[in-house]
């Protein structure tokens, strides 16, 4: 229990650190911005595999997947979506086959998460919410992700009352200084475009007294005057 518990740890703080290292101070409406969060996650998600199968001894499975895994991931790092859901080159499977191949496996789990952000990237928002919906996360972190990337995909399918469902839970998930106001103000953006000014000044608030020393509250006092005007 206690190596678990260190691993998910060194997990999460490696995701946080990456994710901090790549997210971009655009709009709300930026596409790029809304795969950041979900590439970290793939990455971190895929060294903790190595991790765990390196010191805890994993089957010749969890081995052959991992092997299989890292050619899709690089044609997904080359914005190259449909060659890493099906045919990354060399021989290697593409994110659908290790899902389908070895599902019972931590590779075949990620590559759930990643044919989803594949998906997403490619305009296929239905099959983006059945493999986004089929990864299990590990951890304190992961779950956020999770939840933050469907509500992304809810988001594009112009479902906004599932996507702020989902962007609350992914807010709610973890509490730290790069998430938690990171999908509060996507939930904050979605109840101003629904004129919901009430709860979005709420959450504008949050963000700027729970979390003064993050990248949302930077720019959270032009967002809370954009409220109080209204």
């Amino acid at each position: 229990m206690a190596i678990k518990r260190k691993l998910e740890k060194k997990n999460d703080e490696t995701l946080l650190d990456l994710t901090q290292a790549r997210m971009k101070a655009n709009t709300f409406f930026d596409k790029n911005q809304k795969l950041i969060i979900g590439v970290a996650a793939g990455l971190v998600i895929l060294v903790g595999g190595w991790f765990v199968y390196n010191n805890m001894i994993k089957g010749p499975q969890e081995e052959k997947a991992m092997a299989q895994m890292w050619k899709a991931q690089f044609q997904f790092e080359q914005d190259s979506f449909q060659m890493a859901l099906e045919n990354p080159g060399g021989g290697y499977s593409g994110f659908l086959a290790i899902a389908k191949d070895f599902g019972g496996t931590k590779a075949g789990n990620l590559a759930n998460y990643y044919a989803g952000i594949c998906y997403l990237n490619l305009g296929n928002f239905d099959a983006a919410l059945t493999y986004i919906n089929d990864f299990n996360p590990d951890g304190v972190v992961g779950p956020a992700m999770k939840y933050g990337s469907l509500g992304d995909v809810y988001s594009e399918l112009d479902q906004m009352d599932k996507a702020m469902a989902n962007y609350k839970k992914a807010s709610t998930a973890s509490d730290n200084e790069l998430l938690t106001p990171y999908y509060l103000k996507k939930l904050a953006l979605l109840h101003e475009s629904k004129s919901e000014v009430k709860e979005a000044l709420e959450l504008y608030k949050t963000i700027k007294s729970k979390y003064p020393n993050s990248n949302e509250a930077l720019s959270i006092d032009k967002y809370i005057a954009r409220a109080e005007g209204k």
